[in-house]
């Protein structure tokens, strides 16, 4: 496995795994919950890939490593949990229409495992994910047209993730070519449909930070 696949799996875990059990946590314990959310985010950034390193360990002492497929695993999991670090509370319409876009993106590209084999429902699916797309950076572009010019470091920002995001669509778009031309490359799919949903919650992420 390539550095960056690891790296992938790693903050995909604390998204879709990590997090979610992490905001269960704090419903009981705020305390607790923070402590292990800082304790997480330290040891990966000390150690990048300790999380899926982690993950990986506990399925190997449990016999399950040769059972479980990461990447279609995280890729499942991806179009339907998300951790409350990704979710957007302001009330406005252009934030909730880009959190509801994101969230059905995701939710498409979740089924990708299931639609695969099916070339002609996989290529509906397919359809669905390019309007996906296109709705979400129309609304990604409705948050970036109203943050004040005069914030000229954030509109940067925000402008930078959505180029980042475009370039991993196209990524995607080129691994299906391949997959239609060379079937054995399904888990390649799947690897680039996981970058597609973490660059989709790089959005939501630097949104949160720099809008909320």
């Amino acid at each position: 496995m390539g550095e960056s696949s690891k790296a992938l799996y790693a903050r995909m875990l604390v998204d879709v795994v990590i997090g979610p059990v992490l905001d269960n946590l704090e419903k009981k314990d705020i305390s607790a919950a923070h402590t292990l959310r800082a304790a997480f985010s330290k040891a990966d950034h000390t150690l990048p890939g300790f999380v899926y390193d982690t993950i990986r360990g506990m399925l190997r002492k449990a016999e399950m490593t040769d059972k479980v497929d990461m990447c279609e695993t995280l890729l499942r999991l991806g179009g339907t949990q998300d951790s409350d670090e990704l979710k957007l509370y302001r009330p406005e319409k252009t934030f909730q229409d880009l959190s509801r876009c994101a969230s059905g993106l995701k939710m498409i590209l979740g089924r990708i495992p299931d639609q695969i084999y099916d070339r002609k429902q996989f290529l509906e699916t397919i359809k669905e994910i390019a309007s996906s797309i296109k709705l979400l950076l129309d609304a990604f572009n409705k948050v970036i047209e109203d943050v004040p010019s005069s914030d000229s470091g954030s509109k940067q920002i925000l402008e930078d993730r959505k180029k980042e995001f475009v370039r991993y669509s196209k990524k995607f778009s080129n691994m299906l070519k391949e997959f239609f031309r060379d079937s054995s490359q399904k888990q390649n799919v799947f690897m680039s449909a996981n970058f597609l949903i973490y660059q989709t919650n790089v959005i939501l992420r630097t949104v949160k930070q720099e809008c909320c």
